[in-house]
């Protein structure tokens, strides 16, 4: 079957599908590569990768491309379902005769609902997709198909969970698909150097986020590997088959893990002499760090979360503060950057845990940060937590372009004081004057970059604006409420 592998147009400028990690629209416009999809496509010679948004493809152009193909594979996520459904159902009246599959941790989690959400949907394969995807393309009926979940007489069947691939050298060199179907140039991640490639190392993720999606819904927790032979010959094919390439950036779940296992790697991309970035873990040793720098990585993104110690442990993150703080002092003595993520509304949180949390962030000073707000995706434990102790908001975790807003609240922490500390917190950090200094010589001594740079303030500051109109109308609508209520109690009181 004629296969299209679809990552689809949704919101303006978002990052939601296919390999993103916290589906949403960014601060700033950035787009990952849709790595997931190009694994069986990469074995379907006649198959095409669309990946809309960094492509400005629209819904309209998408659904003219269903008359081409016999299968449509479309990798979702939990804010866009329901337009992607809406879009399938548009391809699926354009192409009557073509099979649609949905691919996605919202499909794993919830294969019935999923389904029953559309009659479009022929049938989802719940986590790993490559070899079922192949499968069933080359002729395999649905009922053979592990891991498959399909409509039959009425109900819903669950076939048995797929083993997890163990064997990754097995599988197609993702950076091949690239080059046959998508436009490098159109991947953009601010602290990364443009342009750019992604490809994974391993699978999986032996850590226990309570809040992490992947493992807990897509990749799992086993860390599988490709031998570090594979590695090296792949990287070599990315730099040979695109000139101009900056950076390659290994988007493992988690790069270094293993101590051994990453000094021996390094070992071997050092000889290439090509300049790289990763996910790191806290808990990375000052050898490690040390054999990775000298091998030519330049950025390592780090998931701080919360510089509160009993956040931390509420969430399971297998690290602590002192952990953090020598693991980033070592990284400074190595001339290693740090982009550092956290997280405001993890369970816990508190004004004074948030306020450690901003402190912790400025005392660390890393190059770059991104501030989020807790999503409850289903499937996680947070989910679970955030439930059964009646914390979820109603309403939607994006606005109306993809921007993250606040689900989960606290006793006084509710949306507009969240929100209103993802501000402050991005405030605190970048407004200071030495900070300010940095991102200003950036932009003067930086004339290659200096048009994305420009592009990425004016973006920044826009949804600055739009962040505080939400602050502004939550706290409106909450003045109401509370006048609404004293009004009740005072008319019951007469």
């Amino acid at each position: 079957m004629r296969t299209l592998f679809l990552n689809p147009p949704s919101f303006e400028g978002f990052d939601g599908g296919a390999s993103s990690r916290w589906p949403a629209s960014r601060e700033i416009e950035s787009y990952w590569y849709p790595v997931w999809l190009c694994y069986p496509a990469g074995m379907l010679p006649d198959s095409k990768v669309v990946d809309a948004p960094p492509h400005k493809i629209s819904i309209e152009q998408t659904v003219e491309m269903a008359k081409d193909f016999e299968l449509l594979v479309l990798f979702t996520s939990t804010p866009g379902f329901e337009v992607d459904c809406k879009i399938a159902t548009m391809m699926k009246q354009s192409n009557p005769k073509m099979k649609v599959c949905f691919v996605g941790p919202p499909v794993t989690v919830e294969p019935e609902k999923s389904l029953n959400a559309s009659q479009a949907i022929d049938f989802v394969i719940r986590r790993e997709f490559d070899h079922q995807i192949v499968a069933y393309a080359n002729g395999t009926p649905l009922e053979e198909i592990p891991g498959a979940s399909y409509r039959k007489d009425g109900k819903v069947i669950n076939n048995p969970e797929a083993p997890m691939i163990e064997d990754l050298d097995s599988l197609p060199w993702v950076t091949k698909t690239y080059k046959r179907d998508l436009d490098i140039t159109r991947y953009n991640v601010p602290f990364l150097l443009n342009p750019f490639l992604s490809l994974y190392t391993s699978r999986g993720c032996p850590a226990m986020c309570t809040f992490c999606l992947w493992p807990q819904t897509h990749s799992g927790h086993r860390w599988r590997l490709r031998s570090t032979d594979d590695i090296v010959a792949e990287v070599k094919y990315a730099l040979e088959a695109f000139p101009g390439l900056k950076e390659i950036f290994f988007d493992d779940d988690t790069f270094n893990y293993r101590k051994e296992r990453t000094i021996e790697l390094c070992a071997k991309l050092k000889t290439l002499n090509f300049t790289w970035s990763c996910t790191s873990r806290v808990t990375t040793d000052f050898d490690t760090l040390k054999a990775m720098k000298e091998a030519g990585c330049r950025l390592l993104i780090v998931g701080y979360e919360s510089g509160d110690p009993q956040i931390l442990k509420n969430i399971k993150k297998g690290a602590t503060i002192e952990m953090a703080e020598r693991f980033t002092a070592n990284c400074k003595k190595l001339g290693l950057v740090i982009h550092g993520d956290f997280i405001v509304g993890l369970p816990g949180e508190t004004r004074e845990s948030i306020r450690k949390t901003i402190d912790f962030a400025k005392r660390l000073d890393n190059e770059t940060i991104q501030v989020s707000i807790a999503h409850p995706y289903p499937g996680t434990e947070f989910h679970n937590y955030a439930t059964q102790n009646n914390l979820i908001s109603i309403g939607n975790i994006v606005d109306e372009r993809g921007n993250q807003l606040p689900k989960v609240v606290y006793e006084n922490l509710n949306e507009a004081e969240l929100m209103d500390w993802v501000e402050r917190f991005y405030s605190e950090y970048y407004f200071r004057p030495k900070v300010v200094w940095r991102m200003v010589s950036k932009v003067i001594f930086n004339s290659h970059d200096r048009k994305r740079l420009m592009k990425e303030a004016r973006e920044y500051m826009a949804l600055r604006t739009r962040r505080r109109k939400f602050i502004a109308e939550q706290r409106e609508q909450n003045a109401a409420m509370s006048a609404n209520a004293a009004a009740s109690r005072a008319n019951a009181g007469d």
